[in-house]
């Protein structure tokens, strides 16, 4: 006997169909993901080379000021009138000063 599902195409296996193109799918959109993401692992590796040499101005200068600030103290120390004005401004303003001993 024939049955209907088998006479217009719908039998067991017509949820193939939508199945391979679930799968299909999920597949394209795996494949965009996985482009975006390196796009954005190589944009932001890009920003960190270009950052790379500022950072090492800042801290060039940083040591700078570390070592101003360091022989200020000193000076300080050892009773200088306008180097104490210096410390205390700069004690306001937050910066750690150490004296460096020699």
């Amino acid at each position: 006997m024939i049955s209907r599902n088998d006479l217009d195409g719908r039998g067991m296996g017509s949820w193939w169909l939508p199945v391979i193109l679930v799968v299909l799918a999920f597949f394209v959109l795996l494949a965009f993901e996985t482009g975006y993401a390196i796009h954005d692992r190589q944009a932001l590796a890009d920003q960190h080379r270009s950052q790379e040499q500022p950072v090492q101005e800042a801290l060039k200068l940083r040591q700078q000021l570390e070592a101003l600030a360091g022989k200020t103290a000193q000076l300080a120390a050892e009773g200088d009138e306008g180097a104490k004005a210096v410390v205390d401004r700069m004690k306001r303003q937050g910066v750690n000063l150490t004296v460096q001993k020699q």
